[in-house]
């Protein structure tokens, strides 16, 4: 890869800053008025203002660092679940009775708590889920369970990584399609294909679906005790607020995964079977301040290539290996809300990445809607 190695992951204490969407949280509530957008201002503003002022980061950490080096960095990731439900349930019991927010403010202070489980909670989640620490997995479950999306972890494992870049993936945003639309089909989708690979994985070890070991079991309980959870804290209104957050945290979700593999496809060779995934299969991105929020999510083409890679050690790669976004995460995100400026600004990215990986394939039409075979077992 042409980026180059120091041979030491980054300092971790840029990636606490995240924790400073707490206070703001607080803030928000106790202040009201302009004080609720501080949330997103310091998600999506600060950071894409810090990429401008700090630019790239291209150098690699060695990837055989042993995991006692990464201790401070892995600790960011456990504290931020107590740190996550303390806040969301102190608000949800808190903001109900508060005289002094209106209609509007409480729902956009809950929207803005939504960005954070959403950019940072999930994200966190996503880390979690892939290690093999049940106790690390376990805090991806609540996490996720927090925002009502437990399935996730059974959709993004057995599901995204199998199938990344082919039609048997929801999450792989095929080319020309609004993040509109790839929303409303992820919502119909994911459940069903998470449900299904579980179900799958449990044949395989002849037992039925309703077997207590499929996980599904549990993801309800945990999503049924968080909803139990805010309406005892906050009623029928903090019930509500808490599915503001819920749907916000969802949709900041979705806005990622469209962008990470938005019109990147596997090479079909044939009955039903797709090459390996490779590190061009997804977008990079070596923004170093969003990366500090998104603890190096976009560095998105090495952990395809990679998924149990703890996020210190992730790699960037140069052009000639993976196809590379013109912006952090926080400003992608906005641009995808805008389905025209959304395919100015890719579509022509997606074709050079074609003619530069696949020069020999001259019909994209199939591949364009998702109609070639499905893999073997699809």
């Amino acid at each position: 890869m042409s980026a180059g190695s120091s041979g030491r992951p980054e300092h971790p204490a840029p990636f606490w800053l995240s924790l400073g969407l707490v206070p703001l949280a607080v803030a928000g509530a106790v202040w009201g008025g302009a004080a609720v957008a501080l949330l997103p201002l310091y998600g999506w503003g600060m950071f894409s203002l810090l990429d401008a002022l700090t630019g790239r980061h291209a150098v690699n950490a060695d990837p055989a660092t042993p995991e006692a080096r990464l201790r401070w960095h892995r600790a960011v990731t456990l504290l931020w679940f107590p740190l996550q439900f303390a806040t969301v349930f102190g608000l949800v019991w808190y903001v109900p009775q508060a005289g002094h927010l209106g209609t509007v403010e409480k729902l956009a202070l809950f929207f803005g708590l939504g960005v954070v489980s959403g950019t940072v909670g999930i994200n966190y989640a996503h880390e979690l889920m892939h290690q093999k620490g049940r106790g690390e997995r376990w805090l991806a479950d609540l996490l996720l369970a927090m925002v009502l999306y437990a399935h996730f972890r059974s959709e993004h494992l057995r599901v995204h990584h199998v199938h990344v870049g082919t039609p048997r993936d929801p999450v792989t945003a095929r080319y020309n399609e609004g993040f509109h639309r790839f929303f409303a089909r992820v919502l119909r989708q994911c459940p069903a294909s998470a449900w299904a690979a579980e179900r799958a994985m449990l044949a395989r070890r002849g037992l039925p679906a309703w077997h207590r070991a499929n996980p599904f079991w549990r993801y309800a309980a945990l999503q049924a005790g968080m909803l139990g959870l805010a309406g005892g804290l906050g009623g029928w209104e903090g019930l509500g607020l808490f599915l503001v957050q819920a749907f916000s945290a969802v949709w900041q979700l979705e806005l990622v995964n469209y962008i990470e593999h938005y019109g990147l496809t596997r090479r079909h060779l044939g009955e039903g079977r797709y090459e390996p995934v490779r590190p061009r299969h997804s977008w990079n991105a070596d923004h170093r301040a969003s990366n500090w929020l998104l603890i190096n999510l976009q560095r998105h083409s090495d952990h395809h290539w990679k998924p149990d890679r703890r996020f210190p050690l992730l790699q960037t790669y140069g052009e000639d290996e993976a196809p590379q976004l013109p912006f952090g995460y926080p400003l992608m995100t906005l641009a995808a809300m805008v389905p025209p400026l959304w395919r100015r600004l890719m579509n022509p990215r997606v074709r050079a990445w074609r003619r530069r990986h696949y020069p020999d394939i001259a019909d994209w039409t199939p591949y364009n809607r998702g109609s070639l075979p499905l893999p073997r077992g699809g």
